[in-house]
């Protein structure tokens, strides 16, 4: 069970500001005037340019940014004692499932580690309620759609995957000894405007623009549940201001935020296609190691909770991210 919406007063940490997720984040939580406490460690893992762009947006008086690693420990353990944290949103990670075959220790470090300090930070602070990116990745080579937060997720296909396993484990458990909320938020491929550069809409709007070839994978037998960034971020919010009580139990909750909706990876590009003017050359590829062939989200479990399920339909977001796209950079991909 979860209490009542609460806004509250102190200030809001959230993690991987810069990032793409994060930066939405917390522009929509100062809209709703909130202090906001914005870490980021700028991982040159992507383009640094874009996530500088993203940080330049933050800058407003209820916001501070602070540049560091959460897996210092000692860091970590600082900003918690100076800073009156009184909710955190935990999105900084390491991202991507294939990179997670070419550096293994990266996901080790930034999404098992540096989550570790985090906890650590919300007992020492006694936070109310922590809040944290896990992924749709847990779900593996799950076969029955769409997923549901009652199936097993014990056996992923991708260390990035086991790593988000962990952190719903870790957090569970600091929830039960220490009786502080946690809510673990599965997302579903999620896209939209200063999008990452290693997701699908970026790589294959750039290549399409430049008139390379584009790699899909699963010879195009790929169904994603693509969910818009704005959608996304209603969800966190909504569930920031509903922390489980515990009331038979641990703290804990893990919901799955997408738009419940497997789309064929070629009606997303055939989207794309269009919205570009210009026709894709495919260059079709076996499956990946690490990859899924689907995914889709049950919501009923978020939708009763808060009211709210995504909604927002594919077009109507590609649209939108096909707009900042041009805006951000030239026709050939440089930046403008």
């Amino acid at each position: 069970m979860t209490g009542a919406a609460d806004h509250g007063s102190g200030a809001i940490l959230v993690t991987g500001c810069a990032g793409f997720i994060g930066m939405h984040v917390c522009e929509r939580l100062l809209d709703r005037g909130e202090r906001v406490i914005g870490v980021d460690s700028f991982d040159p893992y992507y383009d640094v340019q874009l996530k500088e762009a993203r940080a330049a947006r933050l800058s407003h008086p209820s916001f501070e940014l602070r540049r560091m690693d959460l897996a210092d420990a000692a860091a970590t353990a600082a900003l918690f004692a100076d800073v009156a944290i009184d909710r955190v949103i935990h999105l900084a990670a390491q991202p991507g499932v294939r990179y997670s075959l070419i550096d293994p220790g990266a996901y080790t470090r930034n999404n098992v580690v540096a989550f570790g300090h985090v906890l650590e930070g919300c007992r020492a602070r006694k936070v109310r309620h922590l809040v944290y990116a896990s992924s749709s990745s847990v779900y593996g080579a799950n076969h029955v759609l769409p997923f549901s937060e009652d199936q097993s997720v014990d056996h992923p296909v991708s260390l990035y995957a086991a790593t988000k396993k962990a952190n719903e484990l870790m957090a569970h458990s600091y929830s039960h000894l220490y009786r502080f909320p946690s809510t673990g938020l599965r997302f579903f491929t999620v896209y939209g405007p200063w999008g990452r550069p290693d997701m699908s809409a970026m790589i294959f709007t750039r290549a399409i623009v430049a008139g390379e070839p584009i790699d899909v994978f699963n010879h195009g037998r790929m169904r994603r549940d693509f969910t818009y960034v704005d959608d996304i971020v209603e969800g966190v919010l909504r569930v920031l201001d509903r922390p489980p009580s515990g009331e038979t139990g641990a703290p804990a909750v893990v919901f799955n935020i997408g738009n419940h909706d497997a789309v064929e990876l070629g009606a997303f590009i055939a989207t794309l296609e269009e919205l570009l003017g210009r026709t894709a050359t495919k260059r079709y590829l076996p499956m990946q190691p690490g990859d899924v062939p689907a995914t889709y989200a049950s919501i009923d479990r978020l939708r009763a909770l808060t009211g709210f399920a995504p909604h927002t339909p594919l077009r109507e977001g590609l649209v939108k991210f096909v707009a900042w796209y041009r805006m951000y950079y030239t026709a050939d991909g440089a930046r403008t």
